[in-house]
């Protein structure tokens, strides 16, 4: 599906592209994300309205569609770069991401809020045609929230200002970006690039946004921090509204140009034991691949797998740090194999994964197969 969206454009850019519908979109994600079925259905439906917009709407001087960019909320490790870069593939865009915590306002000390064109610009290997049609993600967006809710008569640099420089950038305009990154120098030949129909998507965890919303909703709440799974929770972050963004930190301008939100939930330990085995690029299956171009057979069990689940979320890392836990627990193994021919067959087992964490990651058991 990746690549019959990706056919050759004719001359005039209108060619009849193939886009898929959002079915076929959530179809694709599926193979990759695990759970945030709601997540996906909104993704879905929002990215195939954005491209059916760019690729097959004519200019209309009487109706001029704006652009459904996406704000996505959810806790660190639930996945939001990578339904990014699925969508990305999906579409057949080039797809550039930064942080936002590295972002300044211009003519500050940092990096201007530009350069996350000029990224995406050097993701479409420097064709601008491509670039003006894919997509920026832009993480830890809520981390330049405005430190109170009065707005200074000096903008923070780290925060209200970066939001503020972004606002046209993600409406829609004509950005002069250095062809190498950096300052802007006077004498320097600038690169034009039409942010117009470029698909700006922001994630944020956002913690302590529930507190908010539960004063609104006058609820009590447990919030993004705890590993506790409640309903109470659920229906709190699905009941997040705009205003409790403003409260958050997030000015009203910014939040207007990203109209649609997608609300991702903190994962289980049943989400994490099917993102290390279920999805193409699964971690184990990665690990498996690597075993067995020495000639060695890698198992997990099913046990194994649930501990490594448990101690992701007992870490707090979610799925971001479930490839840290298996390294950890095959790096003995990994580095004794390419000299020790006779292995033919390794078994990771619960045990195995226990005595790593009673060990502070340090030691490793490894079992053999008989």
């Amino acid at each position: 599906m990746f690549e019959s969206a990706k056919q050759k454009e004719n001359s005039k850019g209108k060619e009849k592209k193939h886009l898929p519908r959002p079915p076929e979109i959530k179809t694709s994600l599926d193979q990759f994300v695990i759970g945030q079925e709601r997540a996906k259905k909104v993704l879905s439906v929002a990215v195939y309205n954005h491209y059916k917009r760019v690729f097959f709407t004519d200019t209309e001087p009487v109706l001029r569609m704006k652009k459904g960019n996406i704000l996505m909320i959810g806790p660190t490790g639930t996945g939001k770069t990578l339904v990014a870069d699925t969508l990305s593939r999906i579409v057949g865009v080039p797809l550039s991401i930064s942080d936002a915590t590295t972002l300044t306002q211009s003519g500050y000390v940092g990096e201007d809020v530009e350069n996350v064109v000029l990224n995406l610009y050097h993701a479409a290997d420097g064709k601008i045609e491509q670039c003006e049609r894919g997509i920026i993600y832009i993480d830890e967006i809520d981390k330049v929230g405005r430190k109170s809710e009065s707005p200074s008569l000096t903008r923070d640099v780290s925060g209200e200002g970066v939001q503020q420089s972004l606002l046209k950038m993600i409406e829609g305009t004509v950005v002069n970006v250095p062809p190498h990154g950096g300052r802007k120098h006077p004498h320097e030949k600038m690169i034009p690039i039409n942010t117009s129909n470029i698909l700006f998507i922001c994630g944020g965890a956002f913690e302590g946004i529930e507190s908010i919303v539960s004063q609104r909703l006058e609820e009590k709440t447990i919030g993004f921090g705890s590993n506790t799974m409640s309903t109470g929770r659920h229906r709190i972050i699905n009941r997040i509204l705009p205003e409790d963004l403003i409260q958050f930190g997030m000015i009203p301008e910014f939040l207007g140009r990203l109209p649609i939100i997608a609300k991702l939930e903190r994962l289980s330990e049943h989400d994490l034991v099917r993102i290390l085995s279920e999805p193409k690029d699964a971690i184990t299956k990665q690990y498996e691949r690597l075993f067995a171009l020495e000639g060695i057979r890698l198992r997990f069990s099913g046990d194994a797998l649930c501990a490594i689940a448990r101690e992701a979320i007992a870490l707090g890392t979610g799925a971001r740090g479930l490839r840290a836990i298996i390294e950890d627990l095959l790096l003995d193994v990994m580095y004794e194999i390419p000299g020790d021919p006779e292995q033919q067959e390794y078994i990771v087992t619960e045990e195995a994964v226990e005595n790593l964490l009673s060990c502070g990651f340090g030691e490793v058991l490894k079992e053999k197969a008989v």
